[in-house]
């Protein structure tokens, strides 16, 4: 039976309250500490895991930021194409929204039927334990029970928060999973001090306007040194007022708008600078969520609005100092604070 915003062992749920403001976790200092920001590659052919990858050197001056955070490595970004990645954030391995079995179809292949592009031979064995499986929307293109049902079987005892709209997907298939309201959050103890804190924040409505909205998520990392925070919702939608006293060293966003006649599925460009904006990012990766070899009908409909050097114009007339970091699939991204 799975949990909702319920308590386990290390791992808990809860609303915000007064007593506890989500600043407390916020960066604090104003010494400049260079940040370490690395991409190195490695080769699915030729390893079965995810290497691990650490920085060898501090980048330059440009891309220092402020922080108090003494650690190294804090936060590996790899990008498994569509909104797949794994995350490994204070030595948290994090899955989030993975497609790694079969194609994407949303159960209508012969209107849609997607396949990624580059890591066409990835597999679940490849990927190293895992510690947390994150869902942000209860859709095909999030919760792809092709993966799920055998990453279950993998890792029968996986932790799992997602938005309480997976809930019926889920509960079958996994017995560890908190499920969190826009506002909720919930923390795992690490090692060492360290602790990380998920807090879900308001993503798109995908169905009738009463419907609850879809997850985005705001994931911290401190210690008693400090605090680093990453934004990631795949839609780049979200409600200004949940996000209003958010900060986010980080911000994870699509930045290339995906448009039917008449609607908008993914939004970017503008938008996302405005989120950026708005969370005082340092860093924004964006994402290409839309790039994948799609099919059908419904696929030939969707078009592409802007490009991320579009993006990146639109970003420095705003946030001049933001840098834009770009994830390609199967290189970890390395940013991590230099002692």
């Amino acid at each position: 039976m799975a949990i909702q915003c319920n308590f386990v062992p290390h791992f808990t749920c809860r609303s915000p309250s007064k007593e506890m403001p989500s600043s407390l976790v916020r960066l604090s200092a104003t010494q400049k500490v260079p940040f370490c920001v690395d991409s190195t590659k490695f080769k699915l052919s030729s390893a079965p895991r995810l290497q691990k990858v650490f920085c060898s050197s501090l980048v330059s001056d440009e891309r220092a930021v402020e922080s108090n955070y003494s650690g190294v490595d804090m936060l590996r970004l790899t990008y498994l194409e569509g909104n797949s990645w794994l995350w490994e954030v204070g030595g948290l391995k994090i899955l989030v929204d993975p497609i790694l079995v079969g194609n994407l179809d949303f159960g209508i292949p012969l209107l849609y039927n997607a396949a990624k592009k580059f890591l066409k031979n990835f597999q679940l064995d490849d990927l190293p334990v895992i510690d947390c499986l994150l869902i942000t929307q209860s859709l095909d293109d999030h919760c792809h029970l092709k993966t799920l049902k055998p990453l279950s079987g993998k890792f029968p005892n996986l932790r799992v928060i997602a938005t309480p709209n997976a809930k019926t997907l889920l509960d079958p298939l996994f017995s560890n999973v908190i499920y969190l309201e826009p506002g909720q959050d919930s923390e795992i103890e690490v090692s060492n001090g360290v602790q990380v804190k998920i807090k879900a924040t308001a993503g798109p409505v995908l169905g009738p306007p009463w419907q609850r909205p879809e997850n985005g998520y705001l994931v911290t990392v401190a210690s008693p040194k400090g605090a680093l925070t990453l934004y990631y919702e795949p839609h780049c939608v979200y409600n200004k007022m949940l996000l209003e006293k958010e900060k986010a060293d980080i911000v994870i966003t699509p930045v290339i708008k995906q448009l039917l006649p008449n609607f908008t599925l993914v939004s970017g460009q503008e938008d996302a600078v405005r989120l950026a904006k708005r969370l005082s990012a340092k860093f924004v990766v964006p994402m290409k969520n839309g790039d994948l070899d799609s099919k059908g009908l419904l696929a030939s409909l969707v078009q592409a609005e802007g490009t991320i050097e579009s993006f990146k114009q639109l970003l420095s007339k705003e946030l001049p100092d933001t840098k834009v970091l770009e994830a390609t699939p199967g290189e970890p991204l390395n940013i991590s604070i230099a002692v």
